[in-house]
């Protein structure tokens, strides 16, 4: 497998699945300003919303949207426990928590990485975010170790992923201590270390 990545964005959540998991797979950073991988390769021919994460399957087929490749990998390696059996509530829910992450919280953080975004956009972004994280720490105040429970599954590394921007836009979550601890615990898991080492984020 290839994994289509850029260092720090949300296909960073695939690439601690695939750690998580063991996969054998190569990782090909992609420069989505540019429109290029690191070699020059036209990254449209692989994904033509030209974002990443997008996963090539040994048998040369391509997965794109993020949600979609955890779930993906998840089930692949249904002995990791990274996804509850299809068809229960648990699964429903799961996919629910990945729902939320990508289409709010992660949504809500584009403007502080769009380079037409004004000051006044970054600021109303940061209120939305914070209201993000409002639910998100009420959701993690019953004392959970995950979003599911006490399993880690692909929506904690998503939510991971996208929480832990706030590190890089000047948002401090010590206003939310349940999504700071959260963060934490994710990050101190061995195959987040990894990816994170991987991608040259510490």
């Amino acid at each position: 497998m290839k994994l289509f990545n850029k260092p720090g964005a949300c296909s960073l959540a695939s690439h601690i699945i695939l750690k998580e998991v063991d996969a054998t797979f190569d990782l090909v950073e992609v420069d989505t300003d540019a429109g290029r991988t690191m070699s020059g390769m036209d990254y449209k021919k692989i994904n033509p919303k030209g974002y990443v994460p997008a996963l090539e399957l040994d048998s040369g087929e391509i997965l794109t949207e993020g949600a979609a490749i955890l779930q993906y990998i998840a089930d692949q390696y249904p002995q990791s426990g990274l996804a509850p059996k299809v068809g229960t509530v648990a699964r429903a829910r799961m996919q629910e928590y990945l729902n939320y992450t990508g289409s709010e919280l992660h949504k809500a953080f584009g403007p502080f990485f769009s380079g037409t975004a004004t000051e006044d956009h970054k600021a109303k972004a940061g209120v939305n975010v914070a209201a993000k994280f409002d639910y998100l720490n009420d959701l993690l105040a019953d004392g959970r170790t995950y979003l599911l429970g006490d399993n880690f599954s692909v929506a904690d590394s998503y939510l991971f992923v996208v929480s832990n921007w706030s590190n890089f836009v000047g948002i401090d979550l010590k206003a939310w201590p349940n999504v700071a601890a959260f963060v934490d615990r994710v990050a101190s898991r061995p195959a987040a270390q990894a990816a994170m080492k991987a991608e040259g984020l510490i």
